[in-house]
């Protein structure tokens, strides 16, 4: 099994920052291109970057100059950008590349497959982290953890050959079954982000009883509804569990989509609202808080 030696990172919001740091330390420098298109490169080398406080010195890669593959390629993109974040990197995926993906929602572990081959692509969720992107500028705390697995009944050995490098960094956990968990993460991003977006507010008034709480409430035990439809066992367990990990966040900490919402960014809320009244429909459920929820955000966003 070919140990990792190269990892690339295509994309710096707040999770590229973290992970391209971590990669940096574990790998050095030269071993981890974050890699864009040139006009993009000249603008990262211009602005540089900060984690935590500290300068971030990456190795910042045009990626249509890099020809030689990468042992593993990051996507932490947001959705709408990540077609055009494939075709970039397209070139770098050889046939020992392995693949994974930091961006929320159920969908971008099938586009990456349909792209590169499934055989190719560990399925990831990024969570229990709180990270926080103003400008140039991240910082996070705690930096959470991936939990990375592939389907069940499918061969291991690449999530066994990533996890062997996730060794040395140790920001992992590898779920039972990664599809359930991938939900469950679905679970708390449908309800938390877009009541984050829509009461424009920071992790402290979900923490409290009131209308963005209850608000973020509703929307996961909807999601719950709609993952048992789809034969993915989430209960009010795990609504409970994920509002405990949400109440022990700090409260002046911001979701992305409501960093995304103060900045005038389109969201992520084809993701999430989207897609389970998507699947609502498909199965006869009423979704009445995320429809509350996508029209909302619909209006916010025709008025940036």
């Amino acid at each position: 099994m070919k140990p990792i030696q190269t990892a690339g990172v295509i994309g710096l919001g707040s999770l590229g920052v973290l992970y391209a740091t971590l990669f940096t330390r574990a790998l050095g420098k030269e071993q981890v291109p974050v890699l864009a298109d040139g006009a993009r490169i000249a603008r990262y080398r211009k602005q540089g970057f900060w984690y935590n406080d500290a300068p971030c010195d990456f190795n910042y890669t045009d990626a249509a100059a890099r020809t030689e593959p990468v042992d593993l390629l990051l996507f932490a993109i947001k959705f709408g950008g990540l077609q055009n974040a494939i075709e970039t990197c397209r070139h770098l995926v050889g046939p020992d590349t392995l693949v994974i993906s930091v961006l929320n929602g159920i969908s971008s572990e099938e586009i990456l497959g349909d792209a590169f081959g499934p055989e190719h692509v560990v399925w990831c969720v990024a969570e229990r982290m709180a990270a926080k992107k103003e400008g140039n500028r991240v910082v996070c705390d705690p930096i959470g953890e991936l939990a990375v697995g592939v389907p069940a009944g499918e061969d291991t050995s690449r999530l066994q050959r990533l996890t062997a490098f996730f060794d040395s960094i140790g920001f992992y956990v590898v779920p039972a079954d990664i599809r359930t968990h991938m939900w469950s993460k679905l679970l708390c991003n449908t309800g938390c982000n877009q009541a984050a977006l829509v009461f424009q507010c920071d992790y402290g008034p979900l923490q409290v009883p009131g209308k963005p709480r209850d608000t973020m409430i509703g929307a996961m035990r909807e999601v719950a509804a709609v993952a048992n439809a789809e034969g993915v066992p989430l209960s009010e367990k795990d609504v409970a569990a994920w509002v405990d990990i949400i109440d022990h966040l700090p409260s002046n900490g911001e979701t992305s989509m409501r960093q995304d919402g103060k900045n005038h960014r389109k969201s992520e809320v084809e993701l999430f609202a989207g897609t389970i009244r998507r699947l609502a429909a498909k199965h006869g459920i009423s979704v009445p808080v995320n429809d509350w929820l996508y029209q909302q955000i619909q209006e916010m966003e025709r008025n940036y």
